[in-house]
């Protein structure tokens, strides 16, 4: 089991979902994953639906705001970076070309966030945790295994992510591989048509399986199984509120849960 206490400066540690269908995407998760769930209102009748496996928090969910419905914002996956000191970031974002969406404010007791944008496009929650450390289970069957970048411009993005981390790279095929403090962290692809954007991988026992669940459950399947030179079968899925995710077997890894 993949347990966590404490995430170093630089390491993604949590997930949650924006939908526009929250009723419909917190159903579909539970069912394909097995998540439990424990609901926090947040008031305005908005809720915050923290994820559970095996009685760890591993990944949450919340309405959007009627705004963001109006606006048309589409469905996505929020990723977040632990950092010792989100309001030292600030100058160092914009100086790179980043751009701050929302300034640093306390999440209740739960820890500290900044919401920026890389010089790419692509969003990024940063998380100085108090109370909650981010995601307690990961790499494991259920979890959280990675997260990905989709980019027009790697280069750049590589150079705004090394200022604010002190991110390491190494390039594996299309594929850049994204190191922090020596430890894979996840990664960056180079792709020119589509929105930029963090993706989280979600590891399943058995990818083929996985996917004929996310048609049942009302998904769709927006890359069709892929099969990497090492042996990890991965597919990028949609939920039935289109926000986009990667389901992964990845190969040789535990599968203590079934």
């Amino acid at each position: 089991m993949y347990t966590v206490t404490k995430y170093p400066h630089g390491t993604f540690s949590w997930v949650d979902n924006s939908s526009s269908e929250p009723e419909a995407a917190k159903a579909f998760y539970m069912a394909l994953f097995g998540w439990g769930v424990t609901e926090f209102p947040l008031g305005g009748g908005m809720t915050y639906s923290i994820f559970n496996l095996a009685g760890h928090d591993c990944a949450a969910l919340s309405g959007m705001a009627p705004d963001q419905l109006r606006a048309g914002v589409r469905s996505q996956w929020n990723n977040f970076v632990t950092v010792d000191d989100v309001d030292a970031l600030v100058d160092v974002a914009r100086a790179k070309g980043g751009a701050v969406i929302y300034d640093p404010a306390d999440v209740f007791d739960g820890g500290r966030m900044l919401h920026i944008q890389d010089p790419t496009g692509a969003r990024l929650n940063l998380w100085q945790p108090y109370d909650r450390i981010g995601a307690e289970i990961v790499n494991t069957v259920g979890a959280m295994s990675l997260n990905e970048l989709w980019t027009p411009d790697v280069a750049r993005a590589k150079d705004f992510y090394h200022a604010l981390f002190s991110w390491e790279y190494e390039r594996d095929g299309v594929f850049t591989r994204i190191y922090n403090r020596g430890r894979f962290n996840g990664g960056m692809l180079e792709l020119d048509e589509v929105e930029p954007m963090w993706l989280p991988h979600f590891h399943v026992a058995d990818a083929d399986a996985a996917i004929n669940r996310v048609e049942a459950l009302g998904g769709a399947i927006e890359i069709p199984l892929q099969v990497d030179p090492d042996g990890a079968r991965w597919s990028v899925v949609a939920d039935p509120a289109g926000a986009l995710f990667y389901v992964m077997q990845l190969a040789g890894a535990e599968p203590w849960l079934e």
